[in-house]
């Protein structure tokens, strides 16, 4: 990506709220930094595969990229009833975000349909493998929905290493602390071309895992953290229900 070009912004809120209500102050308070933009593409469509390490992660990396991004959310925003849900299906909408019903019945076919939009649109659609915050810090083992779409489009995935978002908005506050938060873009990785070169056909049944294996180790390698090869989301359940970590989650 070249340094001092300017790009359109296709949200006018998206717009205002990066560059005049939420944007300047976070640039302050936070001082974030960013490595390696030059890896997404000055345009058309790329799937940015980032870590999860806090709620503010959708707005630091939103902030320091120039290209506009869209990131899925919950339906349940978008559907909420009364004043409340309107402003706030109105908020989200406004920032990029699109819903994914995470409780349909293929929650897959979903991903899928809302990511191709997103690309065939020729934009950048951004997920978290991890599917929810690491409730540690360590990279978690990701779902392989964005590893589906990837190989089935041929799209390339770009790797995003937050850094640092955690210590600024843990778990549980709502208002963020001034800690300086770093991302990290990787190298792009063409999908088809990883998993031919493992072996593997794009279509086969092991594919779309060995990928998002290979995403979440770079992810890994980027953020300087270690790997877990659970999800979080079970990590979280087992916590929750005072069982401590799983077999094979231990810190």
């Amino acid at each position: 990506m070249r340094k001092g070009t300017s790009y359109a912004v296709k949200n006018k809120w998206y717009w205002i709220f990066k560059n005049i209500l939420v944007g300047p102050f976070l640039r302050v308070y936070n001082r974030p930094e960013i490595e390696g933009l030059e890896h997404i593409p000055d345009s058309g469509p790329a799937i940015l595969a980032s870590n999860h390490q806090a709620v503010m992660d959708s707005f630091y990396f939103p902030l320091m990229c120039p290209r506009q991004m869209v990131f899925p959310a919950k339906a349940e925003y978008f559907t909420t009833p009364g004043l409340s849900g309107r402003i706030q299906k109105w908020f989200v909408t406004s920032v990029g975000q699109v819903p994914l019903d995470r409780t349909a019945g293929d929650a897959l076919d979903s991903l899928r349909s809302t990511a191709r939009k997103v690309l065939d649109a020729g934009d950048l659609f951004a997920i978290y493998p991890e599917g929810t915050r690491s409730p540690d810090g360590r990279i978690y083992r990701g779902k392989a929905g964005m590893a589906v779409v990837a190989l089935e489009t041929g799209i390339q995935i770009i790797p995003v290493a937050m850094i640092g978002s955690r210590n600024a908005n843990p778990i549980g506050t709502v208002f963020p602390r001034p800690r300086k938060v770093r991302m990290r873009v990787g190298e792009p990785i063409d999908p088809v071309a990883y998993v031919t070169a493992q072996g593997l056909a794009p279509d086969d049944r092991d594919a779309a895992r060995v990928l998002t294996d290979h995403v979440m180790q770079v992810l890994s390698k980027l953020t300087g953290q270690p790997y877990v090869d659970v999800y979080a989301q079970d990590v979280k359940k087992s916590l929750a229900a005072g069982k401590g970590y799983p077999e094979g989650a231990q810190p």
